[in-house]
């Protein structure tokens, strides 16, 4: 079920809500508990119901994993099988759905074999619901759970909550379950169902007015990587670019206000990263719960930069590439992992040398660029094919713009520049019939992630008045006549 479709909107979320605080008003707040869990697996449920049972198994093996670890002396040997042992289990799980095929294709290609398991699909949001499990563990063996004595419906909650069971943010059990026992969250709120509200729905407005208008203008320009000019790529690059921002980031939005709605406050995923000036600041900013499961759970634990400049560097290199081969079973995300590695490796040498601080506009500029190349080879069908984009944006197969021979740029042959008709470019998107508006949107886009407030900022000014009504109202109304189609989060995919 996807947050921007019909039945989630005018079916699922209603009647969730309207018997949750319905049972709470009668003060029967554990049948509340049962009831929001319970509707949380059936959301989930509803997309296959074939694959619940792997999240029942899930959830109910490491919740009785995490309790034997409490038991057990803090970090004592015991205690530390059983981590062992608990996190091998959920990664099999992850790794035979997720990486089975993908090791199968790599020992096919390089022993020039022909095994194969056939299609599997990929159960929805496994790699969220794992790696928070996994964090559960590794916090019952820190001893951080020792003293909550947590039963089966709450830590089912904790993981199940289905404003962010699909794509996040990934929570840690410190951040829910210590609210799913305040009795003053089951109680109605009118200031958190109209902050709930606007936050989705400015959320819903990102991923059905802008993140699905742009879908249409970036399979063209990747599906055709060795036939694009460099307009055309440039075109498609800043199109993915947004595309996966204003698509995830609405997700998360959309997630916060949906907990808001029952008094659940989830974490913040996105702090305008496309204004960062650093790649540091950009994972600061950027899928930020992520960034901080990767740091707490894999960057620290290897040593972090506890052991010298080469050991942080290998640990940063390696904490990048298991993180993008996290998003994904494809040697494109191992080496866009790697690249944003090596991105980090710089910027920190950069940082301990003291060599020159750049001005803020130009730095912006390189950290823009570095993310923008990035996310081709993120998105590009194979490595081969994200390289040929690649040569063509930095101007290795001719830089080739929209002019005429004889009209006002002919000078820029001179230059090296080839000029050629709009009508030729095959590739390039039109808005209203126009190739030159689509551009200039994708130029407004980029001003706008850079000068316009975030949706924290709007929400810091939100007053419940009658031109905030009004104006969300309106937002709201076109975003639901514009759900022609249910289109999938692309972080589903992840």
């Amino acid at each position: 079920m996807l947050f921007n479709s019909y039945v989630f909107l005018f079916l699922f979320l209603p009647i969730t809500f309207i018997v949750f605080f319905g049972l709470t008003q009668f003060r029967l707040i554990k049948a509340a508990k049962v009831w929001l869990t319970a509707a949380s697996f059936f959301f989930y449920g509803y997309w296959n119901i074939y694959y619940l049972p792997l999240l029942i198994i899930s959830i109910v093996f490491n919740f009785f994993m995490g309790r034997e670890i409490s038991l057990q002396p803090l970090k004592s040997k015991k205690a530390t099988n059983i981590l062992i042992l608990g996190t091998i289990i959920n990664l099999i799980f992850i790794s035979y759905y997720k990486y089975a095929n993908f090791f199968l294709d790599s020992v096919n290609f390089v022993t020039q074999t022909n095994f194969n398991l056939g299609e599997i699909v990929l159960p929805l949001g496994i790699s969220f619901y794992t790696f928070t499990q996994i964090a559960y563990l590794v916090d019952a063996y820190r001893g951080e759970t020792k003293d909550n004595n947590y039963d089966l419906l709450t830590y089912s909650f904790f993981v199940i909550f289905f404003p962010q069971l699909i794509a996040g943010p990934i929570l840690r059990h410190d951040e829910l379950i210590p609210q799913f026992r305040q009795l003053k969250k089951f109680v109605i709120s009118h200031k958190n169902i109209a902050q709930g509200l606007v936050l989705f729905s400015l959320g819903l407005a990102k991923k059905v007015l802008i993140a699905d208008n742009i879908s249409p203008w970036v399979a063209p320009v990747f599906n055709h990587a060795l036939d694009v000019t460099f307009i055309e790529a440039w075109v498609g690059a800043l199109s993915y670019t947004f595309q996966l921002y204003f698509d995830f980031s609405g997700y998360s939005d959309m997630a916060i206000g949906l907990g808001l709605l029952f008094n659940i406050k989830l974490p913040i995923n996105f702090n305008s990263p496309y204004k960062s000036t650093s790649i540091s600041d950009f994972w600061r900013r950027w899928h930020i719960t992520l960034s901080n499961f990767l740091r707490d759970y894999l960057y620290i634990p290897l040593g972090g930069n506890r052991y010298g400049n080469f050991r942080r560097y290998a640990n940063l290199l390696t904490t990048m590439l298991l993180g993008g081969l996290w998003h994904g079973a494809g040697w494109n995300y191992v080496v866009w992992g790697g690249l944003h590695g090596l991105y980090l490796c710089i910027n920190h040498a950069w940082t301990k040398l003291n060599i020159v601080k750049l001005p803020q506009f130009l730095a912006w500029i390189i950290t823009l660029i570095s993310v923008i190349f990035s996310w081709v080879l993120f998105r590009a069908l194979t490595f081969n094919d994200g390289f040929n984009i690649l040569q063509t944006m930095v101007g290795l197969k001719g830089i080739v713009i929209p002019g005429e021979a004889t009209g006002k740029l002919a000078f820029l042959t001179n230059f090296g520049f080839q000029l050629q008709s709009w009508s030729k470019f095959a590739y390039l998107p039109e808005l209203n019939g126009s190739k030159t508006l689509a551009i200039f949107s994708l130029i407004v886009l980029i001003c706008a992630v850079k000068l316009l407030p975030n949706t924290q900022e709007i929400m810091q000014k939100f007053k419940p008045t009658l031109w905030w009504a009004g104006s969300v109202g309106i937002i709201t109304g076109i975003s639901l006549l514009s759900l022609n189609r249910v289109s999938e989060f692309l972080y589903f995919q992840f």
